[in-house]
């Protein structure tokens, strides 16, 4: 069983930043992609961005192109979302993902 522990997220103001991580334990393994989801209340999950596992292969919600940025240290087991200039419709519950495993989130609130 894989276990995944998301942090990072926090109160910002509209175009600050924040930088989410995930941390993978258990039966895990450096060719597993992570996925980023997030779910505003309300509102259906939404796909953020994925990097796979062999190549760093990385894909983007195209709401979050250009202004955030996934990437990964399979030394750590971790994946991180760099979240630049942030709006307020950027607020939610972010989850990260690894095969059929997802963690319990971390909330991003974007306020004034």
């Amino acid at each position: 069983q894989v276990q995944l522990v998301e942090s990072g997220g926090g109160v910002v103001q509209p175009g600050g930043s924040l930088r989410l991580s995930c941390t993978a334990s258990g039966r895990t393994s450096p060719s597993y992609s992570m996925i980023w989801y997030r779910q505003a209340p309300g509102k259906d999950y939404e796909f953020v961005a994925q990097i796979s596992g062999q190549r760093n292969t990385t894909d983007y919600g195209n709401s979050v192109k250009g202004r955030f940025t996934i990437s990964r240290d399979n030394s750590k087991m971790t994946a991180f979302l760099q979240m630049n200039n942030l709006n307020p419709d950027d607020s939610a519950l972010y989850n990260c993902s690894a095969t059929t495993h997802t963690g319990r989130g971390t909330q991003v609130i974007v306020t004034s």
